[in-house]
């Protein structure tokens, strides 16, 4: 499983502009609603009850909100950069800019557990942390977690 199994090029978006961790959910939500046709709301509601249980950003300015939505036929990502950093409640106390968004379906189990290690992974690459805050646009984004999909296979 790579990253670009789940996250299309539509869902990634460059330098969004929100204000707090309630504008980046309804954003997100927004997000996914648009390219994998689900319901805002639902994901929203989601995203912050799993964020109740404990903090999804785990530092270096990284989060990884992430559900399981009822519906949904396989698991599904979004990837965003925010325009500024917000503060976030991370467990280091530093604001995100950075965020992978990833949606499983209710009964994903063990996928949903590789998939969410592997976007960890990826994420604390700080080299590659480093090219996704130094990427113009979303497709830019995009390509390198294509690129970095690909050096890893080889």
């Amino acid at each position: 499983m790579d990253l670009t199994e789940f996250l299309s090029g539509d869902a990634v978006v460059a330098d969004l502009p929100v204000a707090n961790k309630k504008a980046l959910f309804q954003a997100l939500g927004g997000i996914a609603e648009r390219s994998m046709g689900l319901s805002a709301k639902d994901v929203v509601d989601r995203l912050n009850d799993r964020e109740r249980l404990g903090t999804t950003g785990f530092g270096g300015g990284v989060a990884i909100p992430h559900g399981r939505i009822e519906g949904l036929d396989g698991i599904r990502g979004a990837f965003v950069r925010l325009e500024k950093p917000i503060d976030y409640g991370a467990i280091d106390d530093l604001p995100i800019d950075l965020v992978f968004m990833l949606l499983s379906p209710v009964d994903a189990g063990a996928d949903h557990l590789k998939a969410l290690a592997q976007v960890s992974r990826r994420l604390r690459d700080r080299a590659f942390v480093a090219n996704l805050r130094g990427a113009v646009t979303p497709d830019a984004l995009y390509a390198l977690f294509a690129h970095s999909e690909t050096r890893d296979a080889a």
